[in-house]
């Protein structure tokens, strides 16, 4: 069901998010375009399912096209509406997070659906989906962002602190700097480390504080350096090098 969540929709232009909560099921999420239709619901609490909005969506209308030409223009489409230029603050910073979600998923991939570090790295996933919630927003729109659904807290930020502590006493961390590439997933891991470091320099343009934008994705590459750590088993030591 979609709850609480407070989003204009419409039955054009869709554009399909998934979206994953711990109270709610995977979602469906209409990201508005412009189209002649009236608006459905604007700005309202739902509670109806997705399969009713997507049935009578298609009873409506034609099915709509990846490609939208919308962006020819070099702008690009925020959450809660306005354009701002690709190139901007905004698409670098959320652009960041989204290449490093997508190098999780070569995480998942790699490492085995089910296994432990497959269903930390899903959990992972969702966060950067509220993250890029938040850096998709214009700062005058933030104030009608979710806690928890489309604005990082605090508590995530925590949660990502207690998850490096608990996996850090589980194998001695390396006193060195390490050479990368042990194994397949520690390497990704490592990408992916590197990427969320890149989205952190971003969001300091983009969100800068109070936000917790740039908090989490500081404690999100420590994570992905430990996990890249413990995965590896024993790393090879720079110093070691001959």
């Amino acid at each position: 069901m979609l709850t609480s969540l407070g989003w204009e929709v419409t039955l054009s232009s869709v554009r399909v998010w998934k979206w994953r909560h711990s109270d709610v099921s995977p979602l469906f999420i209409a990201q508005l375009g412009y189209s002649p239709y009236t608006r459905l619901l604007i700005g309202v609490k739902l509670d109806i399912s997705v399969a009713a909005v997507v049935k009578y969506r298609e009873r409506v209308m034609a099915r709509e096209k990846v490609y939208t030409r919308a962006g020819d223009d070099g702008t690009t489409g925020l959450f809660y509406g306005g354009r701002v230029g690709k190139d901007s603050a905004l698409p670098r910073a959320y652009g960041a997070v989204d290449e490093a979600q997508s190098i999780l998923g070569l995480v998942r991939a790699e490492a085995g659906k089910g296994t432990e570090l497959d269903d930390m790295v899903v959990h992972i996933c969702r966060d950067l989906w509220v993250l890029m919630a938040e850096l998709a927003t214009l700062p005058e729109n933030r104030h009608k962002l979710v806690d928890g659904r489309t604005r990082v807290t605090a508590e995530m930020v925590t949660h990502l602190e207690t998850m490096i502590d608990s996996l850090d006493e589980r194998f001695t961390p390396p006193t060195d700097f390490v050479v990368p590439g042990q194994n397949k997933v520690s390497a990704l891991l490592d990408v992916g480390r590197t990427v969320a470091r890149r989205a952190e320099r971003h969001s300091l343009a983009a969100a800068p504080p109070p936000s917790q934008s740039t908090p989490y994705l500081n404690r999100l590459s420590d994570l992905l350096w430990t996990l890249a750590r413990w995965q590896e088993g024993e790393s090879l030591a720079v110093k070691d090098v001959i």
